[in-house]
Parts: C-alpha cells; sequence; structure tokens
C-alpha cells in the first residue's frame, strides 16, 4: 500500500493540503485524534506529521509521496525527488532584527546569538558569513573544529564550531529578541504584520519557499504515484487557469494567438463566417481582464471565459 503524508491539522497549510487531496479525488475519513487514515477509492494510507518531519519519511522511503514546505527539505537535507510546486503557502526565511536596533546588516550579527527552529539552515547561512569574513581577514584560516550536532533536523552531523551562537526555539521565535534571549531571529515570514507587531524587521532572506509534492526515490508503486501526480497537477492548473474563448479576424489571428499564446498553443476552428476563426486559450486567471481588453481592441467579438474545475496537464 502506498502511503501519502501530508501536513497535521496544527500545520498551517493543513486545510489547503486537504482541498488538494479532495479536488484530486482521493477520499477518505479521517477518525478523530488519529494520524493515519484510509483511502476509500484507492490502496493508499494518508499519515498526517508535522511538516518538519515529512521530509525525513520520504527521504528514507518510509511514505512515497509528502506535501510540505521547500524550507523543510533544505533544513532535512532529505535525498528526496520534488515533483511540484502546489503554488501555496509562499513565505520567505528572513534574518529578522529589532527594528529599532543597531544592526542593519547580518554581517553585524556574527558572534552574536540568534534563535531559530531552522538550525541547520541557520547554521550553514552564518558558516558561509564567517568564512567570507575569515578570509578577508586571513588568508590562512585554520581548520573549523568539528563538533557534533545534539537533535534536531540534523542531528548526528559533524558541523563547525561557529563564533554566532545559534539557538533552537520551537515557537514563537518573534519574542525571543524582546525577551533578551536573542539579537536576531531566523524565521519564516509571509505577510511581515508578525514580525512588525513583535519590533523586528528584515536585514536579510535567506530563502524563499512554497508548499512542494515530493516523491521517494524509490516508491513502492511508481504507477499509481504518477497516477496522483497527475491527479494533483491537474487541480493546481485548473486552480491557475481559465478558458477564454472568441471569434476574430482571420487576418488578426496572428495577434490573438499573441495574446492568448495558451499553455502548448490555442485551438483555432474555422467559422461558416468567411474571414473569421473560433480561438479557445488557456489563460492564467490573474491576467483574464487584461487579455480580454487585449483583444478587443484587436477587433476579437463573444469573448467568453469559462472556469476549469479539473484537468491533466503535462509538465511546465
Amino acid at each position: 500500500m502506498t502511503a501519502f503524508s501530508s501536513q497535521s491539522p496544527k500545520g498551517r497549510l493543513h486545510q489547503k493540503c486537504l482541498d488538494l487531496l479532495q479536488g484530486s479525488d482521493i477520499q477518505f475519513h479521517r477518525h478523530s485524534r488519529l494520524d493515519i487514515a484510509l483511502c476509500l477509492n484507492l490502496p493508499i494510507a494518508l499519515v498526517f506529521l508535522p511538516a518538519a518531519d515529512i521530509p525525513r519519511f520520504v527521504g528514507e522511503g518510509r511514505v512515497d509521496l509528502g506535501i510540505t514546505g521547500r524550507d523543510q527539505v533544505a533544513e532535512a537535507q532529505s535525498d528526496v525527488e520534488e515533483l511540484l510546486d502546489l503554488g501555496f503557502g509562499r513565505c520567505k526565511l528572513q534574518v529578522q532584527v529589532p527594528g529599532n536596533g543597531e544592526y542593519e546588516n547580518p554581517l553585524q550579527l556574527i558572534g552574536k546569538t540568534i534563535c531559530t527552529s531552522f538550525i541547520g539552515l541557520a547554521w550553514e547561512y552564518f558558516e558561509k558569513l564567517e568564512r567570507e569574513v575569515g578570509k578577508e581577514k586571513d588568508r590562512e584560516k585554520k581548520e573549523l573544529l568539528e563538533v557534533e550536532v545534539k537533535g534536531g533536523a540534523r542531528s548526528g552531523s559533524s558541523m563547525g564550531r561557529l563564533a554566532t551562537k545559534i539557538k533552537y526555539v520551537g515557537g514563537s521565535v518573534e519574542a525571543a529578541c524582546a525577551l533578551g534571549v536573542a539579537d536576531g531571529i531566523i524565521d519564516l515570514v509571509e505577510s511581515g504584520e508578525t514580525m512588525k507587531a513583535a519590533g523586528l524587521k528584515p536585514i536579510a532572506t535567506i530563502l524563499e519557499t512554497t508548499a512542494i509534492l515530493i516523491k521517494s526515490k524509490q516508491p513502492s508503486n511508481p504507477q499509481l504515484i504518477k497516477t496522483i501526480e497527475s491527479r494533483i497537477r491537474g487541480v493546481i492548473t485548473a486552480q491557475k487557469y481559465i478558458l477564454c474563448t472568441y471569434n476574430v479576424p482571420r487576418n488578426k489571428l496572428s495577434e490573438a494567438t499573441t495574446i492568448t499564446p495558451g499553455k502548448r498553443a490555442p485551438s483555432v476552428t474555422k467559422l461558416d463566417v468567411d474571414g473569421w476563426v473560433a480561438v479557445s486559450a488557456m489563460v492564467e486567471k490573474k491576467c483574464i481582464a487584461t487579455v480580454m481588453d487585449n483583444l478587443e481592441e484587436i477587433g476579437a467579438t463573444d469573448i467568453l471565459v469559462m472556469s476549469v474545475s479539473n484537468s491533466r496537464t503535462q509538465r511546465d
């Protein structure tokens, strides 16, 4: 049986994941307080886990597919294959410091205390900064002492000793500076309102992240995995695009298809009226108003827009 891991109910993207599964016709009933649910129409077991645990389970082949954040995959350093950007949960992993403080550049935080739940990514970021500073000061810098990491996503790995102190905080990281625990923090930022409310400002972005579909490199049922990926890709495409149809003079067809190139190419059909053709093409929802305006300007008529409830498309 194929196992598919999604975020636990406490995860910020949980409802988005459930909507995606429903749109993909992955039917299941989850009993309260249970983190495993059996699919009713496919040989799949759904496992609901914290986002940080999903890359490890997929990377170790314990589950075949997972939905998590790209930041979590980077933090866990799991050997997984990214199949699809799901287009939701966009945010940034940023270095944040007190807004009225002295720090304006992350280099100023070298040797200071940083609180974060992303221990691995924070270490890599400041290790790189310290190496750059060290090379400038001394080209013959001694090798860094090796210490073993205790706990976290990279437990048991070997990392160099830093002058910067990286402390793990599991939640409410934004409060660390106000409480005097840290000089700066590294945390995910979506709108930035929470950080502003905590009196913080960004001085560097480490990475931009979004929800992604990941796959084990040794899936138990490759054909079923391909089917599920195709379903999810179809739902994402349907959420992103809309179908636009219109009639246009044939001598304006080149201009029209430049405005509506479609995903692969527009469909063009001859009308019973001489010199006219009908065109249909998929257009991104966010652009449809401008597209309709441009079509009207070149003489297109009978412009209709229809929603797409589902689809099957190839990778872009």
